[in-house]
């Protein structure tokens, strides 16, 4: 029997109510379609109690936390001291998400900058990764991004990257990274994958931001883990690799980025 290749889901929301009655099952059905490690994202810092349980919980799971910027104007201000300190966790492994979304909440952008440079600064602190949420804000998100790495390095992730290539250039100019999610996956998509396409391999992700976003053929439905193995899979199409070599590589790139989710991955063994 052929091993499945091993890949990760660099960014889903297991804590969301969709999956609250079914979580083990979700978890299993992801390392059954080789996705060994899942980092779920807490996008409001009050309820990172309960997504750092699900990581202490599943041992395929890592975590990250932060300000959605469509939360900014919602939620108390996030300080880059508590941010350090629940960095401190073994299986806290990034910053955010945070960013910029002019798309709905343009009304609040000045809050959501002011919410994105403290996460920079905790990023920085931490050595941690920063993860990015980027929408109908491009010129504003490379101008911060590219300000915040002249001040100080950080390393970063546009997750779910689906704008221009502007911000594509930009991003990976810094030495950041981009990721796949299932709209790079859509039939309407091809733009996005020429994007993706001019990329160095070595800088690719993939994720499924579930239960938003299913590929095909789920789309529409509830997304989870184990989806990202069809999104890799047109991944490798857009590089012109096979899936396991695909697999394989933004597995590495993940380890590269995500170093503390590395670590303690080897440590488990």
């Amino acid at each position: 029997m052929t091993e499945i290749p091993q890949i990760v889901d660099s960014h889903c929301h297991l804590d969301f109510p969709d999956f609250a009655e079914e979580l083990p099952d979700v978890i299993a059905r992801a390392q059954a379609a080789g996705v060994t490690r899942m980092v779920t994202i807490c996008t409001r810092l009050r309820l990172e109690p309960q997504v750092r349980a699900i990581a202490d919980a599943y041992a395929p799971v890592f975590y990250a936390a932060g300000t959605h910027p469509m939360s900014a104007a919602e939620e108390p201000l996030a300080t880059v001291d508590a941010l350090v300190a629940l960095a401190q966790h073994p299986k806290f492994v990034g910053l955010g998400e945070t960013g910029l979304d002019y798309h709905y909440t343009a009304d609040s952008k000045d809050i959501q900058q002011e919410s994105l440079r403290i996460h920079i600064e905790a990023a920085r602190q931490t050595g941690l990764p920063l993860i990015i949420h980027a929408r109908a804000a491009d010129e504003d998100m490379a101008r911060i991004l590219s300000e915040e790495h002249a001040a100080g390095a950080y390393s970063c992730v546009m997750h779910c990257f689906s704008s221009g290539r502007a911000l594509a250039e930009a991003a990976l100019d810094l030495g950041f990274y981009l990721s796949m999610s299932g709209i790079s996956a859509f039939p309407k998509s091809q733009e996005l994958r020429d994007i993706f396409a001019a990329a160095p391999v070595e800088r690719i992700l993939v994720e499924t931001d579930a239960p938003y976003l299913a590929p095909p053929p789920y789309r529409g439905k509830r997304n989870e883990p184990a989806y990202s193995a069809f999104t890799a899979k047109v991944g490798a199409d857009v590089f012109g690799l096979d899936y396991e070599t695909f697999a394989t590589q933004t597995s590495a790139n993940f380890d590269r980025l995500f170093c503390k989710a590395a670590l303690q991955s080897t440590q488990a063994r």
